[in-house]
Formats: structure tokens, sequence, C-alpha cells
């Protein structure tokens, strides 16, 4: 279940948006906690639903033969997570000027433990073309029915 947790006016952005995710057994490894990659799964479950959210359809991207692209991930492992952990993943675009943006995300226990800390860059591709558009916010804007939860303004 995705919710907005504020909107991005006076909220820090990467607190501005979280879904609730409960840990697997399946997504545990030998030692009994959630496997390293899994938390990459997490964040792009998060990230999607953040979009979904907003009203941007991965299909209405595809029609304009645009996408989002992932160019460097970061993630700082704090606190073991075991399985029937209950989570949050917070999701927040933060933008700057040109073809590429942030994405803040924090991986926190109903407890308010932060397990992990997710950051990466990203940008939006041409997917005809094969090269980043000089303003990804202007494509989020555009293909958005709420563009504030990424926040943006609706322009």
């Amino acid at each position: 279940m995705a919710e907005a947790v504020g909107t991005a006016a006076g909220v820090d952005t990467a607190e501005s948006f979280a879904v609730g995710i409960t840990v697997r057994g399946y997504e545990t490894d030998t030692q009994g906690h959630l496997n390293q990659s899994v938390y990459l799964q997490y964040a792009e479950h998060a990230r999607w639903s953040l979009l979904q959210a907003c009203g941007i359809r991965q299909s209405a991207m595809v029609d304009k033969r645009v996408g989002p692209v992932t160019i460097e991930t970061t993630i700082r492992y704090l606190r073991e997570l075991r399985a029937g952990d209950e989570v949050e993943v917070t999701c927040g675009f933060v933008w700057g000027a040109g073809k590429t943006f942030r994405i803040e995300q924090t991986v926190r226990k109903l407890d308010g433990t932060v397990a992990a800390e997710v950051s990466a860059v990203g940008g939006m591709l041409d997917l005809t073309e094969r090269k980043l558009l000089k303003d990804p916010r202007e494509v989020f804007r555009d293909l958005a029915d709420d563009p504030s939860l990424l926040g943006l303004d609706a322009d």
C-alpha cells in the first residue's frame, strides 16, 4: 500500500512518499537477514509506486518513447532486517539543473529504526535516440496528473 506522507512544499522530498513492505522469508540469506539485492527491489518498487501515485503509467512512457534510467545507486546498510519485519520505503526526487536528478530513499522499520539509505542518480532516456533528455522535469510534468508528489510544480 502506497501513501503520500506529505506534500512537496515544506517537506523533505525524501520523506514525502512511502510504501509499506513486509520482509518475506524467501528474501533472506543464510544469516537470516534480508539479502542485499532485495533492498534494490524494495527501492525500485517504491519508485514505481510513486510514479503510479502521480498518475504516470509505464505504458504512457513507452508510447512517448521515454523511460527513466538509473545511472548510479549507493546503499548504506545500517541495521539488519529479518523475515516478518515490516518496513516503509520512502521515495523522493531531488531536482537540480541538467539531465540528471537524485532519488533519495530510506528503508525504515515501523519503530523508526533506519535499516538502509538508498541514493540514486537517474535520468530520462529518449528510447529512440538512446540519449538522456535535457530536462527530465519537463517530461515528468507532462506525464504526471499530480507532479507535486515529485516535488514539481504543475506549470
